[in-house]
């Protein structure tokens, strides 16, 4: 655990979030807008490719070396009956990741990623010579009946988040995905989404893993109990993310501060990782521009999370496994966005007639 970390502390390193680089940006789009096609016709792929040259610093930066971030924790809320999964799936697949078998591993390898994973928060004592050990308690408290965890424990979670990516900065990536792991998660999800963007819990709650009707009622219901019982305060990220919050989600908010910290872009996935982002935004807005929205996933709430954010997903595939995927599949977006403005010949260089000003 990370003691050194104190709230105070964290703040501190907020404040040092710079915002990214615009007049680079103007000038990659100026770029884009001299290349051989209607101007603005590349569409998601132009915006990303001048935010990544105002998030480095660089025109065409090198983002070759890059790591998705699986944060792994419990939820005390799983005592609810809320997911169509045990909790001991929690370990059993975080052994899976390092092991190389789920399906974040596959697309990692193919968009030519690392992956790390952290155990922040899992309900068991896990080993494994690949595994990131920095875990601050055994699962969270069950939500529905108090804070799923103190203000200074999601402190120190974030902490976690932070060190893990400065550590992997150290080594080399200079682009970071958002991955998780945790039964009950998307609960502690839509409880934050419920209470950050103002939509009901009926709104918010989703089918996670694949429940029935009858379930996704019960869940919605526990998620209204849970605010209910602890009246987060929707003006302090900090009080929301402890009393609903998990504690892989803190991690989470960590990962994406101290990308932005590092001037990297940071590509979130799904629901969960939208949920960290909205505490990361209201905790540091410098951070939002660093932001890549990787896709909008099954869950009913995501699109809300999103729309508070400003964020336009870049895919569209109707994921909901989490683990980081979305965030990896968008990895070969990115690149492509950069071979585009790379590689693609300009009116000039081409000889090809361009727009006429008049027209």
């Amino acid at each position: 655990m990370n003691e050194q970390w104190t709230e105070t502390r964290l703040l501190e390193y907020i404040g040092q979030i710079e915002l990214p680089d615009a007049k680079l940006a103007q000038v990659a789009q100026a770029h884009s807008d001299q290349l051989t096609k209607p101007p603005g016709s590349l569409g998601k792929l132009e915006a990303v490719a001048a935010q990544l040259a105002g998030i480095t610093g660089r025109l065409w930066p090198d983002l070759s070396q890059r790591t998705v971030v699986i944060m792994a924790g419990d939820h005390g809320v799983c005592e609810e009956g809320i997911s169509a999964f045990p909790q001991s799936v929690t370990p059993q697949m975080v052994y899976n990741f390092l092991q190389g078998g789920a399906a974040v591993n596959v697309l990692a390898r193919a968009a030519g990623a690392n992956v790390a994973c952290v155990d922040v928060g899992v309900a068991a004592e896990l080993e494994h010579e690949r595994l990131i050990s920095r875990k601050i308690m055994h699962g969270t408290h069950n939500m529905a009946k108090g804070a799923a965890m103190s203000r200074m424990q999601a402190v120190q979670a974030i902490a976690v988040g932070i060190e893990v990516v400065e550590s992997l900065f150290a080594q080399g990536s200079r682009m970071f995905a958002t991955g998780e792991m945790g039964i009950g998660n998307t609960t502690a999800s839509a409880a934050i989404v419920s209470v950050m963007t103002g939509i009901s819990a009926q709104q918010a709650a989703g089918r996670g893993t694949g429940i029935s009707d009858t379930m996704l009622e019960h869940k919605a219901a526990v998620i209204k109990r849970a605010i209910a019982v602890n009246a987060p305060r929707v003006d302090d990220p900090l009080d929301v993310l402890g009393k609903l919050g998990g504690l892989e989600i803190a991690g989470l908010v960590g990962v994406i501060i101290a990308a932005a910290k590092l001037h990297c872009p940071v590509v979130i996935d799904g629901y969960i990782s939208t949920a960290a982002a909205l505490i990361a935004a209201a905790l540091a807005p410098s951070c939002k521009p660093y932001i890549i929205a990787s896709h909008q996933s099954q869950e009913q709430g995501h699109v809300h999370a999103l729309a508070a954010l400003g964020l336009a997903p870049c895919i569209q595939l109707d994921l909901r496994v989490g683990e980081g995927t979305g965030a990896v599949l968008c990895f070969h977006f990115i690149d492509a966005a950069l071979k585009l403005m790379q590689e693609m010949a300009t009116f000039a260089s081409a000889g090809v007639d361009g727009k006429h000003a008049d027209q």
